[in-house]
């Protein structure tokens, strides 16, 4: 992969996970949560959203090592759940909205490359691609049950209150369970990615 290729993957992963954190603070704000805008995260500016592991040491490190992919995330954009008018389904709202973004990001692309793929110059459908695929790829990792993603969080709010028990000890190993889905389970996400992907599109994934 050219140079000029992976530096485009990086700023489209960034500003693609940066519209996923804002829309998670936009999702809490709705509610009656003004965290993160006090904290002036409602905005795309990457310096306020760089996480230094999931935005710079990760994407830096899977580029040494020649990964295929390069994935990362940006600093979580904070909200209290207390101030939340749906204390129920709150959390839930506010974890989705990140995931619903990207998707929505993707088929937008992904609908536009779809019917304009004859008429577009081979640059630019390579751009529409990265944009799709990165995006499909941040909504499915982050709709992954297992804490802190987002997943979980939905998860949590359809089990019953005394399941705290569960909460708490998927919690406890949360550092292990998301290693165990990158280093194992995730040959058996990507072809799911392929396949949205091609159903978006119409294309197949290179």
């Amino acid at each position: 992969m050219q140079t000029i290729d992976i530096i485009f993957q990086l700023i489209v992963l960034l500003f693609s996970a940066i519209i996923h954190e804002v829309a998670h603070g936009y999702a809490a704000l709705f509610q009656g949560d003004t965290t993160a805008k006090y904290e002036n995260r409602l905005t795309l500016n990457p310096i306020r959203h760089i996480d230094p592991f999931g935005t710079i040491i990760l994407p830096l490190l899977l580029f040494v090592f020649h990964s295929p992919v390069l994935f990362g995330w940006a600093k979580p954009v904070p909200f209290n759940p207390y101030n939340l008018r749906n204390r129920k389904w709150g959390e839930a709202i506010v974890a989705g909205a990140g995931p619903a973004i990207n998707i929505v990001i993707a088929l937008v692309f992904g609908l536009f490359l779809r019917f304009s793929f004859p008429f577009i110059p081979t640059t630019a459908i390579f751009i529409v691609e990265m944009i799709v695929f990165i995006n499909i790829m941040l909504a499915i990792f982050n709709l992954m049950p297992i804490p802190p993603l987002d997943g979980s969080k939905v998860l949590f709010a359809l089990l019953p209150e005394n399941a705290l028990r569960v909460r708490r000890i998927m919690g406890q190993y949360s550092t292990f369970l998301i290693l165990f889905f990158i280093l194992v389970l995730w040959n058996y996400i990507f072809p799911i990615i392929s396949i949205v992907f091609s159903w978006i599109t119409g294309l197949p994934l290179v």
